[in-house]
């Protein structure tokens, strides 16, 4: 009868595999219900060669597979590119290929102990704030160096998704320490970019204590995080303007979260008399917007200028729908929620949402630059990936898919770019 330990793959090897025998530790990443799932596991070596390894293990390795071993061998990980099922177990060959993994490691062991050294600086008095501050973010700098390199060499998407939840995971114990970065890999919200988030953004001042302090203000300024700030800034703004000029406009508001700019425009809203229809999906952002309001003449439970409902945006790309839920609107604006729809989808609801528009009518949409900031540290640092990288040639195109006329369109900037404001008229 054949057994696993002398199988021969079929394949001429360049290199020769020598016996080799001991237990490895591996970890496997896989989708379940389109989510990524870590499976911690166990095999046995059979041989090794300068590039390869041979296992044998009970879980059905198949090619494609990449495994990070985290015991038993020197490298990081390899690829399977053959498995052979033998009894109740497998068989498998493994390309090793640990080098760029292998410097990614190290730049993240070299990381967590700078991390850890300054945090111990933070016990003491002798080094001020800005002393502690440039050196958070001289290592988050530096690791971050590590990561770009590291997608420039290996391209291929899954690994470098693998490799983001292994450099999560190994940084853990002390980013943790950070209300925002703890907060942006977890999102106990449920969804990236939540209220909570977003007021906590606009409020700019840390929330945790020790090194997590310092952690909070690297977040806090980063040039996107400081943009999102300007950003609630300009809409206020550009919805005075507005308020000022119209009597009685029915503005609805999609994917409200918080309501700040409503609160913010409390006097306006109360003396143009318009009637503002705030939708989200989140009843906490919902209730906390109620809150807010609540301290404003324009409160939903004493006045009818401000409707606050639950409602599913993602509905809103049926112009048919759309009438027999909320009518014609003299004003229809979102922040940020654009950026994390598809195209084909988004170019639909903005066909839909123009049509909802009243002759003189305005659509606000704000859109990120992916031409203006790094991506790569709301991929690594954080789990906030959720919104797409378009470029203003994307948005143009999206809104020329729309059918929305280019000469109804004019666009502003915040002050670093970053988020461009399209103001489309009807």
């Amino acid at each position: 009868m054949q057994t696993i330990a002398n199988v021969q793959h079929d394949k001429s090897r360049k290199y020769d595999r020598r016996p080799f025998t001991q237990t490895i530790d591996y970890s496997l990443s896989i989708t379940e219900s389109n989510k990524r799932k870590w499976l911690n596991l166990k095999g046995m070596t059979v041989d090794i060669s300068d590039t390869g390894i041979g296992i044998q293990t009970d879980y059905p390795l198949a090619p494609g597979h990449m495994l990070w071993f985290n015991s038993g061998i020197e490298e990081k990980a390899g690829f399977v590119k053959w498995s052979a099922k033998i009894d109740n177990e497998y068989r498998v060959g493994i390309e090793l290929d640990g080098r760029h993994i292998r410097t990614l490691d190290e730049a993240t062991d070299i990381f967590n102990k700078r991390m850890e050294e300054i945090e111990q600086r933070c016990l003491h008095t002798e080094d001020d704030t800005e002393n502690l501050s440039n050196a958070v973010a001289s290592a988050v700098i530096d690791v971050s160096q590590a990561y770009e390199e590291f997608e420039k060499n290996v391209k291929d998407k899954d690994i470098i998704r693998d490799a983001q939840v292994r450099f999560r995971e190994k940084t853990n114990s002390i980013i943790s320490k950070s209300f925002f970065l703890n907060r942006a890999r977890t999102w106990p919200q449920g969804y990236q970019g939540d209220y909570k988030m977003l007021e906590s953004i606009y409020r700019n001042t840390p929330l945790s204590e020790g090194i997590g302090y310092y952690l909070d203000s690297y977040f806090l300024n980063l040039p996107i995080n400081e943009s999102a700030r300007q950003r609630i800034k300009n809409l206020e703004e550009i919805l005075r303007g507005e308020l000022q000029n119209r009597i009685k406009p029915s503005v609805l508001n999609i994917a409200c979260g918080s309501c700040r700019e409503v609160f913010e425009l409390a006097t306006e809203i109360e003396n143009s008399r318009a009637k503002f229809t705030c939708i989200d999906l989140d009843n906490d952002a919902l209730a906390f917007a109620a809150n807010r309001l609540s301290f404003t003449n324009i409160s939903p439970v004493t006045s009818d200028q401000v409707v606050l409902r639950k409602y599913n945006a993602l509905r809103m790309f049926d112009h048919e729908l759309n009438m027999s839920e909320f009518g014609k609107q003299d004003i229809i604006y979102s922040v940020g929620f654009f950026d994390y729809l598809p195209t084909e989808f988004l170019v639909n609801m903005l066909r839909a949402l123009y049509g909802l528009l009243n002759p003189g009518g305005l659509l606000i949409a704000a859109f990120k630059d992916a031409q203006r900031y790094r991506s790569i540290d709301g991929h690594w640092l954080v789990d906030w990936d959720g919104f797409l990288q378009r470029t203003e040639e994307d948005f143009r195109n999206i809104f020329a898919d729309a059918r929305i006329p280019d000469s109804a369109i004019s666009e502003t900037r915040v002050d670093s770019g970053i988020i461009v404001f399209y103001l489309i008229t009807k």
